[in-house]
């Protein structure tokens, strides 16, 4: 099976990074040198991220990934890269809770020594379910695996949330609350739209999300509950796994103060995004792999709270990635891989499932 070329995502060159990283480390760990400075395959569509080795005598050799902000030139899939606000993050999860994030090491917030403000953090060892060619696909690690491997790294993914959900309080992450007025779910959804008017600025507006977000209000939650901290991108291929263990946790970007369900909804329709793309090209997947049931029952099991108004959270999170994926179709259109068509919402990869959802026949 084929598919397109991997859309751009920078216009920087790799080799002057790598000899700016180095001139850079010296005055962090004087006599340091970054070897092995490469860009991993499924690097990110937003932040940009550099893998590499710390060569000094004192510690001996560490391993370190970069993540690196993006590139103004490229056509950005997010209006804003804060990455205090990730390093933060990242520091604060390693500290108030027992979930495995990888250590923060530094920051650097001036953009002069890489073109943009940066963080460095150990690099963890392992395996992430690919998005590219995704993991319900035939020929990768996590589909040949069995069924109770699947089973064993499910309920530990399902664990990642309840405990981050229940270990970091509100007080110690108040940095991450959205600005706006009305309670933590309304701020949410109204930087989401900002997002979404953002995106379509200056090209054709999606009448298909539109109709998305009128559907949200038809549903919005009677109590959308107290807010936690939110993961934001929480799916499995932002996990390293040791085997069918979670090892570390990453990308932060989208954290926030959220429902608990919010992060949930994310995790169910990701998977659901993938196995949608696999059935669509003719292959089974894995239908019986993070199913919305199970999900549920495992988060309510370990956390005491029975998620609510779901069907209202897995349209939300299938209505923000579709932002994003519009974001991404435009920035092809940007750099001449793709044209506009007739129909924008054709832009959106999962548009039939979001119009089912939007319809409301979709969990049918």
């Amino acid at each position: 099976m084929t598919t397109a070329p991997r859309p751009r995502t920078s216009t920087r060159d790799p080799e002057d990074i790598a000899r700016r990283l180095t001139t850079w480390l010296g005055t962090r760990l004087p006599g340091a040198k970054a070897v092995g400075v490469t860009v991993p395959a499924s690097n990110g569509m937003s932040s940009e991220t550099l893998l590499f080795d710390i060569e000094h005598p004192e510690p001996p050799l560490r391993a370190c990934a970069l993540r690196l902000a993006a590139d103004p030139a490229a056509y950005t899939v997010f209006p804003v890269y804060d990455m205090v606000r990730q390093y933060r993050t990242m520091r604060l999860v390693g500290e108030c809770s027992d979930l495995p994030v990888p250590k923060v090491l530094w920051l650097e917030e001036d953009p002069g020594p890489l073109g943009a403000p940066f963080f460095v953090m150990e690099r963890v060892e392992g395996r992430v379910p690919p998005d590219v060619m995704p993991y319900t696909y035939e020929g990768n690690w996590l589909h040949a695996a069995t069924d109770d491997e699947r089973e064993h790294l499910e309920a530990a993914s399902v664990g990642l949330l309840a405990r981050l959900h229940d270990q970091v309080s509100l007080e110690q992450a108040d940095f991450l609350a959205l600005p706006g007025e009305g309670d933590a779910l309304h701020r949410h959804v109204a930087a989401q739209r900002a997002y979404y008017d953002w995106v379509v600025d200056g090209v054709a507006r999606s009448p298909l999300i539109e109709d998305a977000f009128d559907r949200l209000a038809d549903l919005w939650p009677a109590d959308p509950g107290t807010p936690v901290l939110n993961w934001g991108d929480a799916r499995i291929g932002n996990v390293v796994y040791d085997g069918f263990e979670p090892a570390a946790v990453l990308d932060w970007e989208m954290a926030a103060l959220a429902p608990r369900e919010v992060d949930l909804g994310w995790t169910i329709y990701l998977h659901r995004f993938f196995q949608d793309l696999t059935v669509g090209f003719g292959q089974r997947g894995l239908p019986d792999f993070f199913r919305r049931d199970r999900v549920e029952t495992r988060y309510a099991r370990l956390t005491g709270h029975p998620p609510r108004d779901m069907d209202f959270h897995t349209l939300y999170a299938a209505l923000r990635h579709a932002v994003v994926m519009l974001r991404v179709a435009y920035r092809q259109v940007h750099f001449g891989e793709a044209v506009v068509p007739a129909d924008p919402d054709t832009l959106i990869l999962h548009h039939g499932s979001l119009r089912a959802m939007v319809q409301g026949s979709y969990w049918d």
